[in-house]
């Protein structure tokens, strides 16, 4: 039986959650659960605090882990990231006093506060930059302030909290993060990956991705087509009407509306866009 780790709390949680769902395999209804058993789909979930997943993956107590990029580097676990979810971005920044960093030479001698000390400490050893890491838990936006640090790093959204706190974002970006799917590292597949895999990637591609149909004369679909090229090659079929054919393809979804006028310009019509809820590619 496949072993998985889910975040137990947070955004990540529930976006995780919902992305298992859409793949077939069940989810608790109860937040307090912590152990869920899915036996039709074989595999089992564990919900755990999310910085302690990559732990329990790189030890191999569990097969399969979903959690932040950040979290994982964070951890210094045996453990790899299999691919990128798409939900869940965050960026990993510097902020410090106006004109007291400009570039990553400016953090040489510094004290730099931050709750991420695994992916601080691998980021400065990388750039040979010699500085002092204070790890914090929680916010870190006061440390300048009450003396511990000279710099900060942490997870960036707008900005806002930084700059009230009297603080500039500075230097280079120090990691971009998002929600990843993790597995032991120099470690064989474990049984049943491969099915969760095709499940969990059909999902995004369907979220990314919608149905587009439509009619056109038979002398224009190769320019239809050419807009609506589809994964492999899009389905034409006669229709009744004569010197008509019908064309369904996958379409990207941000660029639906924008094909939907295009085509329309050239003599399509009756076009229907519908949602795709999985697919295997």
């Amino acid at each position: 039986m496949l072993k998985i780790a889910v975040p137990n709390k947070g955004s990540l949680s529930d976006a995780a959650a919902q992305l298992l769902r859409e793949a077939g395999y069940r989810q608790r209804k109860d937040n307090r659960e912590l152990v869920l058993t899915d036996p039709d789909n074989d595999v089992e979930f564990f919900y755990l605090r999310p910085r302690d997943i990559a732990v329990y993956v790189g030890e191999g107590t569990l097969d399969v882990g979903l959690t932040g990029r950040d979290l994982l580097l964070d951890s210094l676990a045996h453990a790899r990231e299999v691919f990128g979810l798409g939900f869940g971005e965050s960026r990993f920044r510097f902020a410090a006093p106006p004109g007291t960093v400009d570039t990553l030479d400016d953090l040489k001698g510094k004290r730099i506060a931050t709750s991420y000390a695994g992916v601080m400490e691998t980021f400065l050893a990388d750039r040979g930059i010699d500085a002092q890491v204070i790890r914090l838990d929680g916010a870190v936006e006061s440390a300048i302030r009450l003396g511990v640090a000279d710099v900060v790093a942490d997870v960036v959204s707008t900005g806002t909290t930084l700059r009230q706190a009297g603080l500039e974002i500075v230097a280079d970006t120090i990691l971009e993060s998002e929600a990843v799917v993790i597995t032991r590292a120099e470690a064989p597949e474990p049984a049943g990956f491969d099915v969760f895999l095709r499940r969990v990637q059909g999902v995004l591609v369907a979220r990314s991705y919608v149905m587009m149909d439509y009619d056109i004369r038979a002398e224009r679909v190769e320019e239809a087509c050419l807009l609506t090229p589809g994964i492999e090659s899009p389905t034409v079929s006669p229709l009744h009407r004569e010197g008509w054919v019908a064309v369904r393809s996958m379409v990207l979804r941000d660029q639906a509306q924008k094909i939907m006028d295009d085509l329309w310009d050239l003599g399509a019509r009756g076009i229907l866009v519908t949602d795709i809820h999985a697919c295997r590619l």
